[in-house]
């Protein structure tokens, strides 16, 4: 069925399902098959119309139900499934990539379609329980056709093996690393209603086309389908490794409802404790965090950075921008010194970074801070809210690059915070801070004549205000006091200046009890 047929097929459809209470069910996988399944031609076009098409329709959820034993695994009995060697597509073909899908069970119950595009045309990858290795679950000797919960990328050859570069798996989650790091900070592709009242939406991929790569290629393309209750959308996603993995995202979207609160370039990651925020620890490890900040590089070229933390309430923040330039959840610690953990080896964790592609509109980067007592809990959300509020029948196009990567390609000629420090002050309610900053333009001795530290608070008192030269170090730590009286909360910001301008990038802070 070509793009006319499925644009006649959408128009045909709320007859037909009137007539076929069975076709109404199962309108979405009539409409994948029809416009993308088996045996058709891909185009992007074709898929910006069957998301199109969607959305004029009422959301349909993807089926969850699985038989037993799958129904009810634990995280153990899950991860010891795993796909056979004829499972995994590509495999031993000498090309630059393989893809091996995954099964369903555990917290990812939804069904998602698997097809790759072999010379432009779609070919449907079924699911086989002779595929599987299914460890000590004992499993029937059939089983109907289950789908797949999403899938892993390995790639990047070094001595004749491949490592894994990405997954793809729950809801519109996906990871990637840099080359010699574990996976972390997660990406979305779609935040909605992030902090609302009534709670987050969160949308899902129904399916993924995965284009078969060259040989040896280091560039891999994957377009997904997404839906939710509010929106639809068509994304290509164009894969590419080394020593820092690169994805690039392009999405169209198509709103069933209006929603006010979305964002895209979303990115999730974890933050228990660190020296900044060692509220009720006690753990013989000095910090447990897969992210030490988060990094703004805004429109109006000002690097900003806003070291994060684990609040006893939900905190939530904006920082607005006309035009941003970049920002991302960093990992700025790289020795494992820092962390003392010999089993998640915090310090090779990937920081993610995004760079728009394209005018974006204004808006917000948002900071979502959700309270937690567990490190296994992502309680840090990030994301481009855009000023805009989505609207049905006007479609949205974003664009934007991701760099998974040891530090962002692109550095300011600033000094950065290495360092946020926060204890107990001279007073029962007083805090004492002290942030270092480092950066070879502090090692001239005549900066420290010229330097001065500009500190100021919303509310709340600061005072105590000192400098300590490092010149050795090409560092200066700058230590004060805040005493917030009555408040709730007390937002900080503090630069290093020289001459009346900045030498440092802008630390931002928000306290709260």
């Amino acid at each position: 069925m070509n793009r006319r047929s499925l644009l006649a097929f959408g128009l045909g459809a709320g007859a037909l399902a009137a007539a076929s209470p069975a076709l109404g069910q199962n309108f979405v996988a009539q409409a994948l098959q029809s416009a993308l399944g088996e045996g058709q031609r891909f185009t992007a076009t074709t898929l910006a119309d069957l998301a199109r098409l969607l959305s004029k329709r009422a959301y349909q959820a993807p089926s969850s139900e699985l038989p037993e034993p799958f129904n009810a695994l634990n995280y153990e009995q899950y991860i010891g499934i795993r796909a056979q060697p004829g499972a995994v597509l590509w495999n031993n073909e000498g090309r630059g990539f393989t893809v091996e899908p995954l099964h369903r069970g555990f917290a990812f119950g939804s069904a998602v379609s698997l097809y790759v595009v072999e010379d432009g045309i779609v070919r449907r990858v079924i699911y086989d329980r002779s595929r599987f290795d299914y460890g000590s679950l004992k499993v029937p000797a059939t089983l109907p056709d289950l789908g797949f919960s999403g899938f892993k990328v390995f790639g990047d050859p070094q001595n004749g093996r491949q490592r894994e570069v990405a997954i793809f798996q729950g809801a519109t989650f996906f990871r990637s690393s840099a080359r010699g790091q574990n996976l972390g900070v997660m990406a979305r592709g779609l935040t909605l209603k992030a902090g609302d009242p009534k709670g987050e939406e969160f949308p899902l991929f129904r399916a993924y086309w995965i284009e078969q790569p060259a040989a040896r290629t280091d560039n891999l393309v994957i377009h997904a389908l997404l839906d939710s209750e509010s929106v639809t959308g068509a994304y290509r996603f164009t894969l590419r490794t080394g020593d820092v993995s690169i994805i690039d995202t392009e999405i169209t979207l198509f709103p069933r409802a209006p929603v006010e609160n979305w964002g895209v370039a979303g990115m999730t990651s974890t933050f228990l404790f660190g020296p900044n925020d060692r509220r009720n620890v006690d753990d013989l490890r000095p910090a447990v965090y897969e992210s030490g900040g988060l990094q703004i590089h805004n429109g109006n070229d000002e690097w900003i950075w806003r070291p994060l933390s684990n609040p006893e309430t939900l905190q939530i923040s904006a920082f607005v921008d006309p035009a941003p330039k970049g920002f991302g959840l960093i990992q700025r610690d790289r020795d494992s010194a820092a962390f003392q953990d010999d089993d998640q080896n915090f310090e090779r964790r990937p920081s993610l970074w995004i760079e728009p592609i394209g005018d974006w509109s204004p808006g917000l980067v948002q900071l979502v801070e959700i309270p937690t007592e567990s490190e296994i809990n992502d309680n840090v959300l990030t994301y481009w809210r855009p000023k805009q509020p989505l609207q049905p029948g006007a479609d949205v196009s974003v664009a934007y690059r991701q760099f998974w990567c040891w530090q962002p390609p692109e550095r300011a000629p600033l000094a950065q915070v290495t360092s946020t420090r926060v204890g107990r002050g001279r007073t029962a309610t007083a805090r004492r801070f002290a942030v270092d900053f480092t950066g070879d333009m502090l090692r001239p001795a005549q900066t420290a004549a010229e330097l001065k530290a500009m500190l100021s608070s919303a509310t709340g008192v600061v005072s105590n205000l000192r400098l300590w030269p490092y010149p050795e170090r090409k560092l200066y730590r700058v230590g004060f006091e805040l005493e917030p009286g009555n408040e709730t909360a007390c937002e900080l910001r503090l630069v290093l200046e020289a001459g009346g301008k900045p030498l440092s990038e802008t630390w931002l802070y928000r306290w709260t009890p």
